[in-house]
């Protein structure tokens, strides 16, 4: 945890907040914070700051909080994937965060597991935990969005063609001809397949839709791996 982040309703104040839980543990077990030490801080969707530690016991730590700094800027970048399976889920979540990608999309695809959608890490007390998790590594404060469509074709034909629009399209695809791009730096989105790739029928949809299929080269990644790799390649901010 390189920063606390707080929440509306750990404020007693304006300026005051108490922590509980998982944070309080990071700072007192980890940290090894006493009164009066400062903490890298961080409102959710707001600024960035310090904490001075005002009291801390067994069951609450209390900090004066000052806010005065900027996040880092989101990346102008939409990730569109295939719902993966939920071990692997958590840590896309955070890696994602993680990297600055603030618009995630979850879609279904003819491999994804029905089980898959019946995990528990979709619940949006879990997805706040793994996406703060993920936001407290990379100091930022801007909580992504994350939206779920559990049918392929609707959300092919029906949205995708106007979420894609300014921006430039990619699927990940291998086999292909073609080799993702490189150093973009502009609104980029990408779809990324379940294990096994999306099929023929689903990536004709996609390029349908305005996507161009590229590959990463002859190596076939997991998709825990294809996130952050992909993430660096269209983006300097992350290399």
């Amino acid at each position: 945890m390189n920063l606390a982040l707080l929440f509306d309703e750990d404020f007693i104040a304006p300026n005051r907040v108490v922590l509980r839980g998982r944070r309080l543990e990071h700072i007192r077990s980890v940290l090894g914070a006493t009164q009066g030490d400062q903490l890298p801080v961080g409102r959710v969707n707001g600024l960035m700051g310090q904490g001075v530690v005002v009291t801390l016991t067994d069951s609450e730590a209390e900090l004066l909080v000052t806010l005065d700094q900027a996040p880092p800027s989101p990346l102008p970048f939409t990730l569109i994937l295939a719902m993966p399976r939920p071990k692997m889920f958590r840590r896309v979540l955070q890696t994602s965060a993680t990297l600055g990608v603030k618009d995630i999309w979850l879609i279904n695809s003819y491999k994804v597991e029905k089980s898959f959608w019946q995990t528990p890490w979709l619940s949006d007390e879990n997805l706040r935990e793994n996406l703060t998790l993920g936001l407290e590594q990379a100091k930022d404060t801007t909580m992504p969005k994350v939206h779920i469509r559990k049918l392929f074709k609707p959300f092919a034909e029906d949205e995708l063609p106007a979420l894609l629009q300014g921006k430039v399209a990619l699927v990940a695809h291998p086999g292909t001809a073609t080799p993702c791009p490189t150093h973009l730096n502009r609104p980029t989105a990408l779809c990324i397949g379940p294990e096994g790739g999306f099929t023929p029928y689903e990536v004709g949809k996609l390029e349908e839709a305005g996507c161009q299929s590229v590959h990463l080269g002859p190596r076939i990644l997991r998709v825990e791996t294809a996130v952050p790799v992909l993430v660096s390649r269209l983006f300097d901010a992350c290399l």
